[in-house]
């Protein structure tokens, strides 16, 4: 059973993270450098790894806590590419 303030919460929570998103999406397409768009996709996939957890929570469930790691090291993995890639202009050395 859902405490009363967690019923609430949690659904105006998933509201803000999707509009945090919206607003990460609009940055990543317009920003003015590639630095801006690597920042968005950061905060992007930050927002995503929150998005799950609060509906881990919401669900009361703990079975998509795995997921949630794993877009975190996935989006970590693609942000340190693309921050090495503006740096030197190659991944791979």
């Amino acid at each position: 059973m859902t405490p009363p303030l967690l019923a609430w919460a949690t659904p105006l929570a998933m509201g803000m993270l999707v509009l945090a998103m919206l607003l990460c999406l609009v940055r990543m397409l317009r920003g003015p450098t590639a630095q801006d768009r690597v920042l968005a996709l950061d905060a992007m996939y930050l927002n995503a790894t929150l998005l799950v957890l609060v509906l881990c929570m919401h669900w009361d469930s703990t079975a998509y806590f795995e997921a949630a790691l794993l877009v975190a090291l996935l989006g970590f993995l693609g942000s340190t590419a693309l921050a090495k890639f503006l740096l030197r202009g190659e991944v791979i050395e």
